[in-house]
Parts: C-alpha cells; sequence; structure tokens
C-alpha cells in the first residue's frame, strides 16, 4: 500500500492558529475602537458645518428679498418663486426641507411680512453646546 506523499514543512505552516486569529481580530477591534468615534465627530462637524451654511445662505436671500421689495417674505417658498433661492436647502440635521422654523419679524417692525429669519428644527445640540434651535 501507498502512502500519500507529505507536504513539506513550510506549507503545514502557512495556516493560522485559533490564537493567532483572536490576537488580530483584537487588534482590529481595538483600532476599530478608535476610529469610530473620531469619525462620528467629524460626520456631526459636518453636519454642523452645513447647517451654518445653509443657515446663512437663507439669511442673506431674506435680508436681498426686504431691501428689493420693502417686505419680508411670507414663506421659503416665496424665496424660490421669485428667484432669490434655486430651491429651500434641506435640513441637514433632519434630512427635511420642511423643518425649518421660520421667524415672524418683531412685532414692533414696520416692515410687514411673514418670515424675518429661519432656524433648524432639529431637536439637541450642537458641539458648542448651543442648542440648534437657537442658531
Amino acid at each position: 500500500m501507498r502512502l500519500a506523499p507529505r507536504l513539506p514543512r513550510r506549507a503545514a505552516q502557512i495556516g493560522l492558529t485559533m490564537i493567532e486569529l483572536i490576537v488580530v481580530f483584537a487588534i482590529i477591534a481595538l483600532l476599530a475602537s478608535i476610529a469610530a468615534p473620531r469619525y462620528t465627530r467629524s460626520v456631526d462637524q459636518a453636519r454642523e458645518v452645513s447647517l451654518r451654511t445653509s443657515l446663512n445662505v437663507m439669511r442673506d436671500a431674506i435680508d436681498k428679498y426686504t431691501a428689493d421689495r420693502g417686505q419680508y417674505p411670507e414663506s421659503l417658498d416665496e424665496l424660490v418663486q421669485r428667484g432669490y433661492l434655486r430651491q429651500v436647502p434641506e435640513d441637514p440635521l433632519t434630512g427635511s426641507r420642511h423643518s425649518w422654523q421660520m421667524l415672524p419679524p418683531p412685532a414692533d417692525s414696520a416692515v410687514p411680512g411673514g418670515v424675518a429669519d429661519v432656524r433648524s428644527g432639529a431637536a439637541g445640540r450642537g458641539q458648542n453646546g448651543v442648542a440648534y434651535t437657537q442658531w
């Protein structure tokens, strides 16, 4: 009877033992636990920067509309219809174009209209500790 040929010693050592696999997975888990919080923090920071930009663009459009027409717009859609905005931006924190909070002009204002300022409708606080509804 013929015996099967033996593999060279190197070929038998190519596989990993269970201990080596556990060590590799532990290193990967450690690196992921370090990277994940930094990643989520940078995503949150990017959303906040996008929110600030959207608020600045809409507030600038409201100011230009008011300067041109002598009154505040009645809605954000009016800014789009009149060409001051291409479209109402999406709130990066809520993911909706309809969650913006529109603030009316002050009671003692001589300028008529419906929207004097806009804020985010998102709940929570920014990384600076200020509520999103106060930005």
